[in-house]
């Protein structure tokens, strides 16, 4: 999917004139010709990646043509330039990081201020909703679906133009509006509800992806050698089934911007499905900054946290985690304990958490998408 951004779109505008111009005529109904538009540039000679990346950029140019704002036929667009380019448009996006400090701060500055000022989630019932929502949505990211659940509520699948034409044979129906989901190391994409779009009938199974309610040892193994990759030493130790897991830092990373050396611990003799769900509690402390600042993984420092919300959040991450990857842990009893703390509750820290979680155990929507394209 590709990344948005404005002066990017104005180097792009003459590409895409050029593609309306080559497969369309003024008086045909171009409008609603966007996959013969990515097609043509597709056969341009640019790369799957720049390709993809494109897709937001063509489906903005056509809201703006469907608005009156641009005339691909005009003699402006004829005579725009390409501007003169001096590096890549498209840098391929660090999964494994988040956004620059400042950026990020900001967009947490504007989320919270959004749930804030709608005040769609002040209640018990309507978090459940949005983890409910998310758990379904499990084609993107956790914080990306609290995203959506906050634009469309009732939306059950939704992909950017270029997947809807590349994968399943569809297009943005004319006058679409689309929706804005955040995009790491840039702005946002733009993505369009099933409902939007027209063409071929999408398959059953077209939005599934590999769930592990039956996990077995070797499957979490794979995934503790993902987690260990990640600067984090991950042992097992014996004990009763009243212990599960804990982590720790081990070392704090001698560069500014270096990832910090953390031990994280599991109770070797739960059950597979019991394991997991320990990781991603004990994981989930350390992206909820319940250990401190480390910058190399753009974890801020919120070890003042009250013990009850540390708690909370690492468990609504981990749950969030645990359902959308098919098992089902059993929350609601730990989390009976720490009534009291839900009312300080921090949704940006847990969604975000529950990104990061995901990304380090392999498991990651985009990493997904990926393997079954």
């Amino acid at each position: 999917m590709g990344v948005f951004d404005l002066a990017k779109y104005e180097k792009f505008k003459p590409l895409i004139c050029e593609a309306i111009r080559e497969v369309c005529n003024p008086d045909d109904d171009w409008l609603s010709d966007v996959s013969n538009v990515l097609a043509m540039l597709g056969e341009a000679g640019l790369t799957d990646e720049t390709e993809a990346a494109m897709a937001p950029y063509v489906s903005f140019f056509f809201e703006q043509a469907r608005q009156g704002l641009i005339d691909p036929f005009s003699d402006a667009a004829v005579i725009l330039g390409l501007a003169e380019q001096t590096g890549p448009l498209f840098v391929q996006p660090d999964l494994f990081d988040g956004q620059p400090p400042a950026q990020d701060e900001a967009e947490r500055a504007l989320i919270d201020q959004l749930i804030a000022a709608t005040k769609l989630y002040n209640s018990s019932e309507a978090i459940h909703e949005l983890f409910a929502f998310t758990i379904k949505l499990r084609e993107f990211a956790p914080f990306n679906a609290m995203l959506l659940h906050i634009q469309k509520p009732g939306l059950t699948h939704a992909a950017t133009a270029q997947d809807w034409h590349k994968r399943f044979g569809r297009v943005p129906k004319r006058a679409a509006r689309p929706l804005l989901i955040l995009r790491t190391k840039g702005p946002v994409d733009f993505v369009f509800d099933i409902l939007d779009t027209e063409g071929r009938d999408v398959p059953v199974d077209a939005f599934a992806f590999p769930t592990f309610g039956n996990l077995t040892d070797n499957r979490f193994t794979e995934f503790m050698r993902a987690v260990k990759k990640e600067r984090i030493d991950v042992v097992a130790f014996d004990a009763g089934d009243g212990q599960a897991g804990w982590i720790r830092l081990l070392a704090a990373s001698k560069a500014k911007t270096g990832k910090n050396l953390y031990q994280l611990a599991y109770n070797r003799n739960h059950d597979p499905a019991t394991r997991f769900v320990t990781v991603a509690h004990e994981l989930a402390h350390l992206y909820l900054g319940h250990l401190g600042l480390d910058a190399g993984r753009r974890v801020p420092d919120r070890r003042d946290t009250p013990h009850a919300l540390m708690e909370v959040e690492a468990e609504m991450a981990a749950y969030l985690v645990a359902m959308r990857n098919g098992l089902k842990p059993k929350s609601e009893s730990y989390l009976a304990s720490y009534k009291g703390a839900f009312g300080d509750l921090n949704l940006y820290a847990v969604t975000r958490a529950a990104n990061a979680i995901e990304t380090a155990m392999g498991i990651a929507a985009q990493k997904l998408w990926n393997a079954k394209a």
